[in-house]
């Protein structure tokens, strides 16, 4: 399956960010970006490699695009940023590089070491909780509620996309 710029920012307009959207499609295209949006779109580009399906294609322009959208949100960014940083002190504690240099097998070993699976997702929690947040869950949100990323698991009509009076008439497919 592959993951387009479209999905992107339809994911990014069913979350209420149709704006931004407009905005990261002009900015992919245009790149005007600082060297912190670079680093944090790398190391989210690293950790997607990790977390997403690996059938996937098209995962870089996805994950940039949809990203550049919820960067515009000062607040989260912030957040976002700060929890790549303790993300990179992790690795680098480990393995002497930042988490986006480990090989994925490293960087799935450093996300389970750290329990990133089995903790609470929370803004201001915990290292491990941060991560979960910030960076697997905002992954994860992104992927399904795209078209292609809710067809993907099994969701015909991810909230935000319709899908036409046609679905809401036909039985479920068994």
């Amino acid at each position: 399956m592959e993951l387009t710029r479209r999905d992107a920012v339809a994911a990014l307009a069913a979350l209420g960010a149709g704006g931004a959207a407009v905005t990261a499609l002009h900015r992919s295209r245009t790149g005007g970006s600082s060297a912190s949006r670079e680093h944090t779109i790398e190391t989210m580009l690293a950790a997607a490699e990790v977390v997403y399906p690996s059938e996937l294609e098209g995962v870089e322009e996805f994950v940039e695009t949809f990203l550049e959208g919820r960067l515009d949100a000062a607040g989260h960014a912030a957040g976002l940023e700060a929890t790549i940083a303790d993300l990179d002190d992790e690795a680098e504690g480990w393995q002497g590089v930042p988490f986006a240099d480990l090989s994925v097998d490293d960087r799935d070993l450093l996300l389970r070491t750290l329990g990133v699976a089995s903790v609470p997702e929370r803004p201001d929690g915990t290292t491990p909780e941060r991560i979960r947040y910030y960076v697997v869950n905002e992954l994860l949100l992104g992927l399904y509620v795209s078209p292609t990323g809710g067809e993907l698991a099994g969701i015909e009509n991810p909230q935000g996309h319709a899908g036409g009076l046609e679905t809401y008439q036909r039985g479920p497919e068994s």
